[in-house]
């Protein structure tokens, strides 16, 4: 298996980061097999969605709704809210796994892969790209 770690500045606001090009570019010439993605933070999340269209702020705008920025949140440190990012992962895990056919992602048409982050207190992520080639 080969991986590499990437790093994303995701800033001081909810986000969702496209990290489809990244990962093409990343397949590129390896065959087949599987990608995976992983993110190794308890407070962000890896999503397959479609983007540009309002997809991904849609989706910001749901996660506020089930997960509001409020003192609701045992989880207290850090910012008001910061405790729903500790839960978020429950919702948007920090993982997801691609086919790789002929060394090109095989994501439907509209499919993006996408870095969640409601942690406004974490600016600086880390991506783990893995590729395990088929036999």
């Amino acid at each position: 298996m080969d991986s590499e770690t990437r790093s994303v500045h995701t800033g001081t606001r909810d986000v969702v980061v496209d990290l489809t090009r990244e990962a093409q570019e990343w397949c590129a010439g390896r065959g087949d097999g599987l990608l995976h993605v992983f993110v190794p933070h308890a407070t962000a999340g890896i999503a397959i969605l479609e983007t540009g269209a309002g997809s991904d702020d849609d989706l910001l705008n749901a996660l506020a709704d089930l997960l509001p920025t409020d003192e609701r949140w045992k989880h207290r440190h850090g910012t008001p809210g910061h405790g729903r990012s500790h839960v978020m992962p429950a919702l948007i895990p920090p993982y997801a796994s691609v086919p790789v056919l002929d060394g090109r992602l095989a994501l439907g048409t509209w499919q993006s892969i996408c870095l969640v982050d409601l942690n406004v207190d974490n600016p600086d992520r880390e991506v783990r790209f893995s590729f395990l080639a088929s036999a």
